[in-house]
């Protein structure tokens, strides 16, 4: 039997990391005489891969972009506690998952070594066996590509997938894999999160919603 499969994005999903990515763009900016906000990050940033950030947010040093991606990106691994909260009610998930033989992996755009060093702050990297780093996909999100990799490392299909994530990137490529689609209020309303694909708009993981889905899908697998 095909089996069931969670599939999580990382920053803002699993932990509420985007407050940390946005001063480490800000501070960046800053250096160079610019400015963000938080509207511009929520609205330009958040979820897309730093290919194309940089090159919107940097258009006049295209040859640097790398540089700038991997500076900021440390500039945020700083900015990491010694050990940082995950959204509540994910372990408790993850515990039901394994007992009942329910497929986890993460599916993000940020770099390996970032994803690494959150899953790692948050006590979660020897719960995940599977991380698709959407950089290392041909296409990353918002194409729905990485999940779909996702899928096909787990050995499922998007009928029996869940997808829970942040931002109208990584929306937009949960929702067109064909994945069931949580969205978490993290980063964005739950109105916004409802426009951008999401099925539920969700707080975290203890969610009634949630549980309630998940008794019906294991109800239909059954």
């Amino acid at each position: 039997m095909t089996p069931l499969a969670l599939l999580f994005d990382l920053d803002g999903t699993l932990i509420e990391s985007d407050r940390l990515h946005y001063e480490a763009f800000s501070d960046l900016l800053t250096e160079y005489g610019r400015t963000i906000t938080w509207t511009d990050y929520t609205g330009q940033i958040m979820g897309r891969p730093n290919a194309e950030i940089m090159a919107d947010i940097f258009p006049d040093l295209p040859a640097e972009h790398k540089a700038l991606a991997d500076r900021k990106e440390a500039m945020f691994r700083d900015r990491l506690a010694a050990a940082v909260d995950p959204v509540p009610g994910i372990h408790a998930l993850l515990d039901q998952a394994e007992a009942e033989d329910i497929r986890v992996a993460v599916v993000t755009n940020a770099p390996r070594v970032n994803a690494e060093a959150m899953l790692a702050a948050a006590g979660l990297a020897e719960r995940f066996a599977t991380v698709i780093i959407g950089e290392e996909c041909e296409r990353s999100k918002p194409d729905p590509l990485p999940y779909l990799t996702a899928m096909r490392a787990l050995g499922t299909t998007p009928s029996r997938s869940t997808a829970f994530e942040d931002s109208r990137a990584g929306l937009r490529a949960a929702r067109g894999s064909g994945a069931h689609v949580f969205g978490m209020t993290t980063g964005l309303d739950a109105a916004e999160l409802l426009r951008s694909g999401a099925h539920h708009a969700i707080a975290d993981f203890t969610a009634p919603a949630l549980r309630d889905h998940l008794t019906r899908l294991k109800a239909r697998a059954a």
